[in-house]
């Protein structure tokens, strides 16, 4: 009885700790969800700002939220290329570590300028506007380089896949469409046969090598044809006719 009371103890021990996995994972699941979409939610309202001041404040203000847009707009767009590439290819994973290392000057240069949109002193943000532009472009003309290489290597990967595709269908077609295809002929131009011609007849005319069964009945399956008995055509002699004992012995022919 303990045995069973221990068995039962242990299926519920394993029922609820089964239970709470199952339920962190749904919470973790969920919360990966909610801070995807809230960083998503976040990255299109600063987005938005940015689109804002590049249009709404010109001058110093304008210009650092069109650095900090073309920057963001590049690096989100690389990231994404990678991401969707790399699971399919293993050569991708390089290339993407060396993503992460310019991420990484992205992000400081980011920082950077959106400290100095709350700088009051335009001028000296002025004055630093070509070294940032200049970096700026460094940055997202590495990260369009590594974006359109692999773009390049994908499409050239898809354009090899479907040109061997295309040809084993071509090949499996013609395989399907044999009974196109002419069939073999021989030395003449004549069409090949199955069968080996028949040797010819002993003799000029060949009649001495076929009976005249053979000649009459043209299949070869079937049976000679038998030849007419010799009564039917040559007449029988009276003389050589069987006597029987009840027959009458004819009467002897006078002399006289």
């Amino acid at each position: 009885m303990e045995a069973v009371f221990a068995i039962l103890a242990l299926l519920f021990v394993l029922f609820v700790a089964a239970g709470v996995f199952v339920t962190v994972k749904a919470v973790r699941v969920a919360k990966r969800g909610v801070d995807r979409t809230v960083a998503q939610a976040r990255r299109t309202v600063e987005d938005t700002g940015l689109r804002a001041r590049q249009f709404g404040q010109p001058g110093v203000v304008g210009e650092l939220a069109q650095l900090r847009l073309s920057l963001r707009t590049s690096m989100r767009a690389t990231q994404e290329v990678l991401r969707t590439g790399s699971p399919e290819d293993a050569s991708l994973s390089e290339a993407d570590a060396l993503f992460q290392r310019l991420s990484a000057h992205g992000h400081e240069l980011d920082a950077e300028l959106k400290r100095l949109e709350r700088e009051p002193d335009r001028a000296s943000i002025a004055a630093l506007l070509p070294d940032l532009r200049e970096r700026t472009e460094r940055i997202t003309h590495s990260a369009e380089s590594l974006r359109w290489a692999a773009r390049d290597r994908a499409r050239k990967f898809a354009e090899d896949d479907l040109s061997t595709l295309s040809d084993q269908i071509d090949l499996e077609a013609g395989a399907l469409r044999h009974w196109t295809r002419e069939p073999e002929r021989g030395a003449a131009g004549e069409p090949a046969t199955e069968g080996a011609a028949r040797p010819a007849a002993d003799g000029p005319s060949g009649a001495g090598a076929r009976s005249a069964g053979a000649a009459d009945n043209p299949y070869s399956w079937g049976p000679p044809a038998e030849e007419a008995p010799a009564s039917a055509i040559t007449a029988g002699d009276p003389r050589a006719r069987p006597s029987y004992p009840w027959q009458k012995s004819p009467r002897p022919e006078s002399t006289t």
